[in-house]
């Protein structure tokens, strides 16, 4: 079972992001804080769960918690600072939108930058770990597969609605055939062969 949260008398969030080793689109995270009661069978880390489990979640997360925010940082902006910065960035963006504000802070990683004045803590695979950061991971995870279905509408030849941005063979193919989009991040190797791409 997994732990409701680090300090049991504090107003506490959860935040984790999808998104980070994809080719395109954008980096997605999401901050949650639950009510103290909060319990869930089959809530954990959302690579665990099935699309059809972690929709579920979503609409019980939504309704039950306390807070939550989720905020895209787009592909201009994380080939601007780098994709870890960028990740940060939408962790304090998604915290930004909290109301009740957190008095501690639970990040699923190891890496973040102080948010204001809020103590924090990195958990590694936290998403296993504690219910805010699975909650967290289930947003983030579902509105950025979410944002992906609207990409591959634009741009089905990449098959973005399967692999989501990921690199996978499918997606390489693609921009060997096609080139890179719009949505592509400029700064990522996009190919193993290191193509150079006119964008």
């Amino acid at each position: 079972m997994l732990k409701l949260k680090i300090h049991q008398h504090l107003i506490e969030c959860g935040t984790d992001e999808a998104g980070r080793g994809c080719l395109s689109g954008p980096v997605t995270a999401a901050a949650v804080i639950l009510p103290d009661d909060f319990t869930h069978p089959f809530l954990t880390d959302s690579k665990q769960l099935s699309e059809k489990k972690r929709l579920l979640l979503r609409t019980i997360i939504e309704k039950e918690a306390i807070a939550f925010g989720v905020a895209h940082v787009m592909m201009e902006e994380i080939d601007q600072i780098n994709i870890l910065n960028a990740s940060i960035l939408g962790m304090h963006r998604s915290i930004d939108q909290l109301k009740p504000k957190p008095q501690f802070i639970a990040i699923d990683g190891n890496r973040f930058k102080p948010y204001k004045k809020t103590p924090y803590e990195c958990v590694i695979k936290g998403d296993g770990k504690y219910l805010h950061i699975a909650a967290a991971s289930i947003l983030a995870k579902t509105y950025r597969d979410e944002y992906m279905a609207r990409l591959h509408e634009e741009f089905p030849a990449y098959d973005w609605l399967k692999n989501k941005g990921y690199p996978t063979a499918a997606h390489r193919d693609a921009i060997r055939k096609y080139g890179p989009t719009k949505y592509h991040r400029r700064s990522f190797r996009l190919l193993p062969e290191q193509y150079t791409f006119d964008f």
